[in-house]
């Protein structure tokens, strides 16, 4: 009779050997696109775009939210921005193929002066930062820690103000030291592949999801056991972060723009953008009837209006995202099953 015990130790070995070999086929699936760069002591992955000789836009730094990296913006902007500005999409530390690195990244602010380092190895002086989601929070950090470097703060449904409520249970587990590294290498890939169709349209939610987009975001690199536990260590500290960040919002003087949806039910519009709105003199509120959490990919249009009003161009945001809104409406017409998952609540 086979024992109890080598039973588990085959199960435990299996799992551990099904994560290994599924992280390596998502590896090769969405390889590498940027180029790791040392900014002291460990690496950040970034895709760095020069501009052309008729670029009429400053640089621009793109900032992924939770489990994301930088193959989600890249997708959404590259092909709209290529050539008239220097763009910059960063793998945040610990996500897609950039390094960790210490303690102070598991924080908005050690992030924040992470792409600061990158902005300096690659020569970009000042850029418009811009972040979505969690990516929020770690660009209004950087407004705040690095005011010479902002040319202009572009926020797309972030998150940062602090909320009531908690982070779902796993984030927990695989925030722990020990247990939460066994716990990524034996549990949250096969069973993360099994949700991340369902999770990745509640994420778009009330609007589609573009069926392109789990090749063109690349959102199962997050699956990997050291991606996966950096995701969770960033989610499960960022409320009590916003907590004490959010006093200093005031003192940002960068031109400021907030674009986010009506119907996001990842990020409260209510708690985060209308505070930051609040806090940030001059900022403008841009707010989207019918659009869930992803103005990125939904209303494009709008954020490339956005970054050239930052840049100085005469641009009226609040009509454009009145054509957006009837371009919901009418997709809409098309209807999608209700999905209740996300990834992220705030």
């Amino acid at each position: 009779m086979i024992m109890l015990p080598a039973v588990i130790l085959g199960l435990v070995a299996a799992a551990y050997g099904f994560t290994a070999w599924k992280s390596r086929a998502i590896e090769a699936r969405f390889p590498n696109i940027g180029q790791m760069t040392n900014i002291g002591g460990y690496s950040l992955n970034a895709l760095h775009l020069p501009a052309a000789s008729s670029a009429d836009l400053p640089p621009i730094v793109f900032i992924h939210g939770a489990s994301g990296n930088l193959r989600d913006q890249a997708a959404a902007f590259r092909h709209i921005f290529e050539g008239r500005a220097e763009l910059l999409f960063v793998d945040r530390p610990g996500h897609g193929y950039s390094e960790r690195g210490g303690p102070r990244n598991d924080l908005p602010d050690g992030q924040a002066d992470a792409v600061a380092k990158l902005m300096e190895r690659r020569g970009i002086r000042r850029a418009i930062i811009v972040g979505h989601s969690f990516g929020g929070a770690i660009a209004s950090s950087f407004a705040v820690d690095h005011p010479d470097r902002t040319a202009g703060l572009l926020l797309l449904s972030p998150a940062t103000h602090p909320w009531n409520g908690d982070v779902d249970w796993y984030y927990h587990l695989a925030a722990r030291p020990y247990l939460g590294r066994l716990f990524t290498r034996l549990l949250t890939l096969p069973a993360g592949l099994a949700l991340l169709d369902k999770a990745t349209r509640s994420v778009f939610h009330p609007n589609h999801r573009p069926e392109s987009y789990l090749e063109d975001g690349a959102p199962g690199l997050v699956l990997r056991p050291a991606n996966f536990r950096s995701n969770a260590i960033d989610v499960l500290k960022l409320n009590g972060y916003l907590r004490d960040v959010a006093p200093r919002y005031k003192a940002i003087q960068a031109p400021t723009v907030i674009i986010t949806g009506d119907t996001d039910a990842i990020v409260s519009v209510d708690i985060h953008s209308r505070q930051m709105a609040a806090d940030v003199a001059g900022a403008e509120l841009v707010v989207i009837k019918g659009l869930g959490h992803k103005p990125d990919y939904l209303a494009a249009d709008v954020v490339v209006a956005a970054v050239e009003k930052l840049a100085g161009l005469p641009r009226d945001l609040q009509a454009t995202a009145r054509r957006v809104e009837a371009h919901l409406a009418a997709a809409a017409l098309d209807p999608e099953p209700e999905l209740d998952m996300s990834i992220e609540k705030a």
